[in-house]
């Protein structure tokens, strides 16, 4: 197999210190009180929207340190048509989705099934979480940062 090599544009991190430290900052922060392989399933999926390949490997890599299976990281992609997902995990999918996919908006049903299963201040970390993972990802795709780089 001949692998293609996407040479890096920029090493973000180098070149723009402050805000790279304030959205690792706004990072943890989201995370705060959040199920990690919640939070990991919620990151692969915006991750693949955005077409994320560095987000995508870090976020897997991740979800299997916090014991998520294969199976579920593999079908992640078509989650509505899988049973290997919760309720509560399939409102944080569909709200990851909607935040990620902004200009369709998020509708009321989507919000309203996200809000019957997390408190109000668990939804927005939810939310926080989101908003921060494409903040990440348009960092990292903009930049071409490779999959498996620190």
């Amino acid at each position: 197999m001949t692998t293609y090599h996407v040479p890096q544009r920029m090493n973000f991190a180098a070149v723009v210190p402050k805000v790279f430290k304030a959205v690792l900052a706004l990072d943890a922060a989201a995370r705060d009180g959040l199920d990690p392989v919640l939070l990991e399933l919620v990151q692969i999926r915006a991750s693949q929207i955005n077409r994320c390949a560095y987000c995508i490997d870090y976020h897997i890599s991740d979800a299997r340190k916090a014991g998520e299976s294969e199976e579920r990281v593999y079908q992640l992609s078509a989650w509505e048509e899988s049973s290997l997902y919760t309720e509560k995990e399939r409102a944080a999918l569909a709200l990851a989705e909607a935040v990620t996919l902004l200009p369709q908006g998020v509708s009321d049903e989507v919000y309203a099934e996200a809000a019957e299963h997390f408190e109000e201040k668990e939804l927005a970390q939810l939310i926080s979480l989101i908003f921060t993972t494409n903040a990440w990802n348009r960092m990292n795709a903009t930049t071409r940062k490779a999959p498996g780089t620190a």
